[in-house]
This record gives structure tokens, C-alpha cells and sequence, in this order.
């Protein structure tokens, strides 16, 4: 444990991502050391290490916002020697030193064991993407959320949360419409269990405050105008998820979705989530809502020297489904 390789971003003038050997006491503060077996290249992870994106709060830092490996070091009680253990969210990879690192070192309340049912790589597949999908599902149910009510959109739906959403909502006995730009990407949507597949270019988005109440619940992971038009076509006292921003941030709609039909939205914010709840969704995740086609969902799995090249091509839209990092 000497010395070991992380990637590593700087910004010297520009945002420069590099692999570079390290010792442990150039970490971030934590009482859990962890050997990393993997991490999982999310779309925050690529918006980090590409400086398309506001991400690392201080640098040079770690980036990755996911790991799962085996405790190595602990000064917490609850993690003993050779436990395995997963960590997302928490601040990892955006103002700590994360994943993408052979060695991690974090504070004890952000590691949650492995639940039985999941390898340490099946965790790194789902990784916060899968944790996300898994959340926003547990806020819809919350809200009343089931499939008598009718289907369920899902916007951005080859990215990771959105494949991973599509595959957990149809296993659950959801009716999914899948929704994207990509048409070559139909028949993968539909083998992940989408009912129905629609095309950004051909909807028809209305310009109503309200339109034809058409979904039971919704996922949003793309913002801007897609999620204007769930806000217009969701059901009466149904829930919208809203976890993502990738079209846009902004968010232009009326309050008549909400006072004359009763509508939720709910915001899925996976960084700060509490202990207990972030335990419940991860049991879920390894247990009822455990994906059917992770191994068609997984793309591919990359070495932290592959890591910069991926990120270019998902913020190029060029891919579809997660990647994993094999670490160790």
C-alpha cells in the first residue's frame, strides 16, 4: 500500500485528468481504507474528469463517485478486516478523493456493506446510476406510485439511470414508455422491457398548460422541455422523478399541473441521502429490484486508463447503457 495508481484531475489553465502514482497520506480524511475492485463511470463522473462539467469542488482530487472493494484498514467498528463494502454518493469524487483510485480511504458513515445477493462488480454495474434508478422508484411508490395507474415514462432512457430504470420498473410490473433520441438504440430499450418506445423528434409536446394526462409516473432524466411535457401530460395525483439535467437545467411550466391535477414532482438528489434509506433501496437493489439484463445494460468494462477516452465519447452521446472500472 506504499505507493498506488489513482486518477488524478488538475486544473493548470485547463482541466487535465491523469494517472499518477500516490501514497495514502495524500487521501482525503476518512477511518475506512478500501482496496478497490471497481468503480462505474457515470455521467457525472465523465462531466469531472472531461472539465465539461462543474463537478470537483477543489482540485487536484480523486475523481469517481462510486467504489466497492474490501475494507483493508478500519478504525470503525462496524467494518472489520476483509469486509465488502460499497460507497456512492456522500460527496466521493466531487469534494473527496474517489473511486477511480486503487486505494480508498473514507469515513465510516458513507460505507454500506455489500448486501448479499450482489458481487462486488454486480454493485459497480448498478453504482450510483442503479442507486439513483432504485431511489426515484422508492419516492414514486411513496407517492402512491403502481401499475394500475398506467404507464411509465422514461426520458433519457439509454443513458444509465434510464436503462437501469427501464429494466427495474418492467420487472416490477410496470407498463415502460421508453423515450429517446437514439432510434438505433429500439431494440435494446425494448430487450430491456420497454412496452412502447417513443423518439424526441416525432413527440408532439403540446403548448398547453395541460394536455392529454397520459402517465401513472414518470423518471426524468434529461430536464428542459421533456420534463415540461411530463409536467403536462402526467396523471391526476401521479409522481414525476426528477433526477437528471442533461438537455438542461431549467424547468419552464405553470402551476395548473399541480393544483388542477394534483401532480408531484420529486427531486432524487442520491449525494445526500439518509443512512437508513440508503440502506433500504440498496437491500432492494440486490433483492426485488435487482435488474434482469444487467450483462446487456453493462457495455464494457474499462481500465482506469480507458476512463478519460469513455467519458469524451458518453458526453458525445457515442454510447449507451454503463461502463464498469475493473480496479483491482
Amino acid at each position: 500500500m506504499d505507493r498506488f495508481t489513482a486518477l488524478r484531475v488538475y486544473d493548470e489553465g485547463g482541466i487535465d485528468a491523469r494517472l499518477e502514482p500516490i501514497t495514502l497520506d495524500q487521501l482525503g480524511d476518512g477511518n475506512v481504507v478500501i482496496r478497490a475492485a471497481y468503480s462505474s463511470l457515470n455521467y457525472k463522473d465523465a462531466l469531472a474528469v472531461t472539465g465539461k462539467g462543474k463537478i470537483l469542488r477543489s482540485m487536484p482530487l480523486i475523481a469517481g463517485i462510486d467504489v466497492a472493494g474490501t475494507v483493508v484498514r478500519s478504525d470503525d467498528p462496524r467494518y472489520q478486516e476483509g469486509a465488502e463494502v460499497v460507497v456512492t454518493g456522500c460527496g466521493l469524487g466531487e469534494n473527496h478523493d474517489g473511486g477511480f483510485s486503487e486505494i480508498v480511504r473514507v469515513p465510516g458513515d458513507w460505507v454500506i456493506p455489500l448486501p448479499a445477493g450482489l458481487t462486488l462488480r454486480e454493485a459497480m454495474c448498478l453504482g450510483t446510476a442503479g442507486f439513483t434508478a432504485g431511489l426515484a422508484l422508492e419516492r414514486l411508490e411513496h407517492n402512491g406510485a403502481n401499475p394500475a395507474l398506467g404507464p411509465v415514462a422514461v426520458t433519457g432512457a439509454t443513458g444509465g439511470v434510464g436503462s437501469l430504470a427501464v429494466d427495474m420498473l418492467a420487472k416490477a410490473g410496470y407498463s415502460v414508455a421508453a423515450v429517446s433520441g437514439k432510434r438505433d438504440q429500439e431494440a435494446y430499450l425494448r430487450e430491456l422491457g420497454a412496452d412502447e418506445v417513443l423518439f424526441t423528434d416525432e413527440l408532439d409536446l403540446g403548448k398547453r398548460p395541460l394536455e392529454k394526462a397520459r402517465w401513472g409516473a414518470a423518471v426524468d432524466n434529461v430536464g428542459g422541455e421533456l420534463l415540461t411535457w411530463l409536467t403536462r401530460t402526467i396523471k391526476p395525483n401521479c409522481g414525476i422523478a426528477s433526477i437528471g439535467l442533461a438537455a438542461s437545467h431549467e424547468l419552464h411550466t405553470t402551476v395548473m399541473p399541480f393544483i388542477l391535477r394534483g401532480a408531484s414532482l420529486l427531486g432524487v438528489n442520491s449525494v445526500e441521502v439518509p443512512r437508513a434509506l440508503r440502506e433500504r433501496v440498496w437491500q432492494r437493489l440486490a433483492d426485488e429490484l435487482k435488474p434482469r439484463h444487467l450483462d446487456r445494460i453493462i457495455q464494457g468494462e474499462i481500465g482506469l486508463a480507458e476512463v478519460r477516452d469513455t467519458a469524451e465519447a458518453l458526453i458525445a452521446r457515442k454510447t449507451a447503457g454503463r461502463y464498469v472500472v475493473k480496479i483491482a
